[in-house]
């Protein structure tokens, strides 16, 4: 991750951009978000079909590009080690969502499936986290 931040510390340093303000960037992550949630408007490919879909595929890769990249000035811009805020939030996630309750849960929503996750969603938001 090191090496990623560098770039990007030295693409926006190049271009004078090592001074943009958080907002902007986060509106920025959101819009580009949004371009990616795009693709799928109106569809709903299982896995397997989107991976099958090359036109999709190149949409979905420089969308997602986008949103990484301002990830990443974010994270540079502030001065965050990237690895440790994605290690420390899959610690947390991890223990949020133990995988003894998802693994084997079944494919079809309609058979409650979800209803596990959202319950452990629901106390934690009840909990401020």
């Amino acid at each position: 991750m090191k090496k990623y931040e560098q770039i990007i510390k030295k693409y926006l340093k190049e271009r004078g951009w090592d001074d943009l303000r958080p907002a902007d960037i986060a509106k920025s992550i959101s819009i580009e978000s949004a371009e990616l949630l795009e693709i799928f408007q109106w569809s709903n490919q299982s896995l397997a079909e989107v991976k099958k879909d090359k036109e999709k595929i190149e949409k979905i890769k420089n969308e997602l590009a986008d949103v990484l990249n301002y990830c990443f000035d974010m994270t540079v811009l502030l001065n965050l080690n990237t690895e440790k805020i994605l290690m420390d939030k899959l610690k947390k996630v991890k223990a949020k969502y133990p995988a003894h309750l998802f693994k084997n849960r079944p494919k079809n929503v309609d058979a409650g499936s979800e209803e596990i996750y959202w319950k452990i969603k629901k106390e934690h938001r009840m909990k401020g986290e």
